[in-house]
């Protein structure tokens, strides 16, 4: 679940920057349909869901 967390995280911060440097991700672009504010919350959750992830289970071997 570490692993996870910490994918999510990476992902979402990595979603979060790209649309300031004109980019995106191919696999992201349906939740632009929904209009810029849910998809800007649908990313921040993914972050926010990969960095809850990573910390519940940092110190689980």
């Amino acid at each position: 679940m570490k692993e996870l967390g910490l994918g999510l995280f990476l992902v979402g911060l990595v979603s979060l920057a790209l649309p300031f440097l004109g980019m995106k991700f191919m696999f992201l672009t349906w939740i632009e349909q929904w209009g810029v504010a849910v998809s800007w919350v649908i990313r921040g959750g993914i972050t926010l869901l990969g960095l809850i992830l990573y910390l519940a289970y940092r110190n689980r071997d």
